[in-house]
């Protein structure tokens, strides 16, 4: 029989997808979730130990740079809440960016710097975190931050309309995303074992752009960053909603080791053929469908939901770590909440 591991152990065990002695589990959930789950069991502490969950310690530096602008982020973005059937998002409202016409526009903005970062800190804290969990820092996604600097859809069509201002643009972004990263993984010093490296590539429907455009314009960045975080001996995470199957290939071949979200019900990505062709590049996190069968659904069917997830994803006996395949919305029973994490704790043991 094999030795239990605590949550460190087992998370890393199936990111190298090596034997683990049950299904690791996480949870991402919004504050509403997050404030059902303390009224129901009270603190954080109970509630990892009665969801069994393992998951991710993060870490990051304090920001320290200029005080940006009344009302806007250090990015000069500004949003404001929107509400949504009794829950909240802060959604973006205005992009720094999204009246640049040319290429001394982009390099007139005033870019965020490395050095607005204090990184004094951040061993201490993660040596104090990493004894029962795998850190978590960093967060590299040159298409988000392209959509919150020009809106999502003036993003999609710079490529076409204006190639030299995108990769004028996607360039600033990368040196300072590769610069702040570099100084982060410097400072903790080997601790960190995940970073992302990441972005949302697929839709409900089918990709967001086509290869031709991702291998020009973002590809080159995601290898960069790949690249800097494995010098580092640093997992890479990938998270990509939707059908985002065209890009796997590709995402498989720079290094990323950790696929998220896996959102079965969405073309191309049918879990068990993601396992066959991919399972030997990727540890899959995430899985349980968050669109139906955990809102709406009865316990019994997430019950079902969880076994299929693992029957697929952990086929071999690793290399899945589940959790909703996306932030648990307000609408999720709590009853729903618990039986995925109970049945997955019980089906996963020895998987």
């Amino acid at each position: 029989m094999m030795t239990t591991m605590n949550s460190r152990e087992r998370m890393l065990a199936a990111i190298r997808r090596q034997p683990v002695d049950r299904v690791p589990l996480d949870i991402w959930a919004t504050g509403e979730v997050n404030q059902k789950l303390l009224d129901h069991f009270g603190d954080w502490e109970t509630i990892w130990r009665e969801l069994h969950l393992d998951g991710f310690a993060g870490a990051g530096a304090p920001y320290v740079g200029p005080k940006p602008k009344e009302g806007c982020d250090e990015w000069g973005n500004r949003h404001r809440v929107a509400e949504y059937n009794g829950g909240a998002y802060w959604e973006q409202c205005h992009h720094a960016l999204a009246d640049a016409q040319t290429v001394d526009d982009i390099l007139a903005y005033d870019w965020p710097r490395a050095s607005w970062w204090d990184y004094s800190g951040m061993r201490e804290k993660c040596l104090e975190k990493c004894k029962e969990r795998a850190i978590s820092c960093g967060y590299m996604a040159p298409f988000y931050f392209h959509n919150q600097l020009r809106g999502l859809e003036q993003s999609l069509v710079d490529p076409y309309e204006n190639p030299e201002l995108t990769h004028a643009l996607l360039g600033k972004l990368s040196d300072f995303f590769y610069d702040k990263h570099r100084a982060m993984f410097e400072a903790c010093g080997g601790v960190i074992d995940i970073s992302q490296v990441t972005d949302d590539l697929g839709g409900q429907t089918g990709p967001l752009m086509s290869l031709e455009v991702y291998r020009e314009f973002y590809k080159p960045l995601h290898v960069r960053f790949c690249n800097l975080c494995k010098e580092f001996g640093i997992h890479v995470f990938h998270h990509d909603d939707g059908s985002c199957r065209l890009f796997l290939p590709d995402l498989a071949e720079m290094g990323v080791d950790i696929l998220n979200p896996v959102q079965h019900n969405c073309p191309g990505m049918d879990m068990k053929e993601l396992k066959r062709e991919f399972g030997n590049n990727f540890c899959f996190h995430g899985g349980v469908d968050n669109q139906k069968i955990l809102p709406f659904g009865t316990p019994e069917e997430v019950r079902a939901e969880v076994r299929q997830c693992i029957d697929a994803l952990a086929s071999d006996g690793t290399g899945y770590i589940l959790a909703p395949c996306h932030n648990l919305q307000v609408v999720t029973p709590l009853e729903n909440i618990l039986a995925m994490y109970d049945e997955a704790w019980k089906y996963g043991a020895g998987r």
